[in-house]
């Protein structure tokens, strides 16, 4: 599969994402607006559920940098690291993106932004502390090949929608519970339908992260295959990899929400190893990606 059905077939999964996205609210919000008769929690689901919906598209690179803790350079600021983006940019023929960093220890990346003229590429310190030139070279590409692929968009949004879905769940649980004398005086349907209104509430949450758990690990492998081909060094790629996994260091604002983002998981020691850093994992285990890319002929 090509760079270019990559991206296209990344647009539809965006697009399928917004209409999952407004299937969920807006089903909630009319069970409660139906148990409830009030038909004024559909009018404000559906409107929500809109209003998120675009500034999601708008607005969702921005929320990550500010959850992140990025602040944004200029070349004067570092020299060496405009270099090796701007050779690669000029390789790939994408426009130069906005480079943040992000003050910690722990070496890792990430790209966002909706589309190639509006990428940020964020790096922390620690990665530029620790690795050697080609080494993040190759984590630059892998970035880069993300933005190319159009894998941003659909990573970036994610964050922001399951963020919303679960704070309209349990908006609409609180409504539920409060109306319940209304919904009681309705008999037996009333009760069948709030059940299952409480029921949605509670599943629509599970269902958005399924949603992001199904955006598939492959992502990585082709961003790891691209970003070797654009250096024509898998192994510099490699060693990065290994060395970010084995850095001890945490990421102080590593969360669940945006750990997918990152070129590998943030979460270290006991953050690793809890059952909700677990669940939420979307990054293949990297001795996979080591293989895959040591075993590439560029």
């Amino acid at each position: 599969m090509t760079s270019y059905n990559v991206a296209e077939s990344n647009v539809r999964k965006t697009w399928l994402l917004l209409t999952v996205f407004l299937i969920l609210i807006i089903g909630v919000g009319w069970i409660f607006s139906y148990v409830l008769e009030s038909p004024g929690i559909l009018y404000f689901a559906v409107g929500f559920s809109v209003f998120m919906s675009f500034s999601s598209y708008w607005y969702s690179d921005k929320i990550v940098l500010s959850l992140a803790g990025a602040k944004l350079i200029k070349k004067s600021d570092n020299p060496a690291l405009y270099r090796i983006v701007e050779n690669l940019c000029i390789t790939a023929g994408l426009p130069f993106p906005k480079i943040y960093i992000i003050n910690e220890s722990q070496p890792n990346a990430f790209a966002t932004g909706r589309d190639k003229k509006h990428a940020v590429v964020a790096v922390t310190q620690g990665l530029l502390d620790k690795l050697e030139k080609s080494e993040l070279e190759g984590v630059i590409a892998h970035e880069l090949s993300h933005i190319k692929n159009k894998d941003m968009l659909l990573q970036t949004m994610v964050v922001v929608l399951v963020g919303v879905i679960a704070l309209a769940s349990n908006m609409f649980l609180r409504i539920g519970f409060y109306g319940r004398g209304r919904r009681d005086s309705r008999g037996g349907a009333g009760a069948i339908l709030a059940i299952l209104g409480i029921v949605s509430a509670i599943l629509a949450p599970i269902a958005a992260n399924l949603i992001k758990l199904a955006i598939s690990r492959k992502r990585e492998f082709l961003a790891d295959a691209n970003g070797a081909l654009l250096t024509r060094y898998p192994e510099g790629l490699a060693r990065a990899l290994e060395k970010i996994a084995q850095d001890p260091n945490p990421l102080r604002k590593a969360n669940s929400a945006t750990a997918h983002l990152y070129i590998s998981n943030p979460f270290r020691g006991k953050q690793a190893g809890s059952w909700i850093a677990r669940l939420y994992s979307t990054h293949p285990p990297t001795e996979e990606r080591i293989a895959a890319l040591m075993g590439m002929k560029v």
